[in-house]
Order: structure tokens, then C-alpha cells, then sequence
């Protein structure tokens, strides 16, 4: 009888000492697990990730397939240039709204332009119409604005009506707003909730 209950105690020491191992372990890995005792049992606390269960995805037909896969890969190319925008605008904006004199704004924006014109005019221009329609839609969707909305903001209404000019002989729309609840945006939206998953 006092043996089995020194076994135990023993069993019970090394398990006590195997938690807090693995708990310090986890700790210099960068991973803190808190821990609760229900009922005499110690139960460990993880926070898990959201998992998504997604069906197959399934065609019409092979046509649909490689629009499909155009459609990601059209993403791809113009998603990160969305998000840049973002993030660019984001800053624009800090340091426009800082500065006190229309002149000052005018001569920060054309400086701003003419540093975005240098890094990535050459990688833009290699877009095809689909991609920059794409792009488009996805700068509103990353920054809540249109680009011609933003063209209004910074470079004035005449500046933004020659670049809708322009755009629409292309066939594009600069006011092109994203809507992800419809039509091709709808699909896009689901790509990027993909891509961001990690699954494409």
C-alpha cells in the first residue's frame, strides 16, 4: 500500500517537473501556455489558430478553370502593389497634413509622385490591362478610396479627369470602387482570404 502510493507520488513529482520543462521550453521558444487544474487534473491552455474548411473548388468547364487561374495569378501580381499603396498613402498622409501651406502640399505631392514614378513606373508598365483594372479595384479596397479620389486629394480635379481620360480609353475606370459581395470582386476576395491563408 505505502509503496503504490510513493509510485504515485513519485509519477506525480515527475509529471509536476515535466510541465514546468515543457512550460519553460516553451517560454524560451517564444511560447507562453497557461495552464488550469480541473477536478485534480492539470489541463493546458493553447490558443489555436482558425482553421478553415474550404470544399473543393469545382468548374464548369476548362475554360472557366483558366480564367479561374489567370484571376490568381492576375492577384498575385497586383495585390502587393495594393497593400504598397496602403501603406504609402498612410504616410503621405501623416506628413501632408503637417505641412501648412497649399504650396507646400502641391510641391510635397509632385516630390512624392516623382520618387513612386522612379521605383516603379518600369515594374507598372509591364502590367496588362487586366492586371492594372485589378490593381485599380484593389488600391480601394486596400486604402478605402479610389484611385481617382486620391488623384483629386493630392493633385487636383483637372489632373484627375485627364488620368480618367486616359484610363477610360484604355477601357479601365480610375472610380472603379471593389465590392467583394459581387460579380468578379466577389472571387477576388476569396483569392486573397486564399492567398493570405497560405493555401494559393
Amino acid at each position: 500500500m505505502n509503496f503504490s502510493r510513493h509510485i504515485l507520488t513519485v509519477a506525480y513529482l515527475f509529471l509536476s517537473m515535466s510541465a514546468v520543462a515543457q512550460r519553460f521550453s516553451a517560454e524560451k521558444e517564444g511560447h507562453v501556455v497557461g495552464m488550469t487544474v480541473i477536478n485534480g487534473d492539470t489541463v493546458y491552455l493553447v490558443a489555436l489558430k482558425e482553421v478553415e474548411i474550404r470544399a473543393a473548388r469545382l468548374f464548369k468547364s476548362k475554360s472557366d478553370e483558366r480564367a479561374f487561374w489567370r484571376l490568381v495569378h492576375n492577384v498575385k501580381k497586383t495585390y502587393p502593389y495594393a497593400k504598397l499603396a496602403a501603406v504609402k498613402l498612410r504616410q503621405l498622409n501623416e506628413h501632408y497634413l503637417q505641412l501648412r501651406t497649399d504650396k507646400e502640399r502641391k510641391n510635397y505631392a509632385k516630390q512624392v509622385e516623382k520618387e513612386l514614378t522612379e521605383e516603379f513606373e518600369g515594374e507598372l508598365r509591364k502590367l496588362t490591362l487586366s492586371q492594372g483594372r485589378i490593381l485599380l479595384r484593389l488600391v480601394d479596397r486596400e486604402t478605402g478610396n479610389t484611385t481617382y479620389a486620391i488623384l483629386k486629394e493630392f493633385r487636383g480635379s483637372l489632373s484627375a479627369f485627364f488620368w480618367q481620360s486616359v484610363a477610360r480609353l484604355f477601357g479601365s475606370n480610375l472610380k472603379s470602387q471593389y465590392d467583394p459581395s459581387y460579380g468578379e470582386d466577389k472571387t477576388i476576395e476569396q483569392i486573397i482570404r486564399e492567398i493570405e491563408a497560405g493555401y494559393l
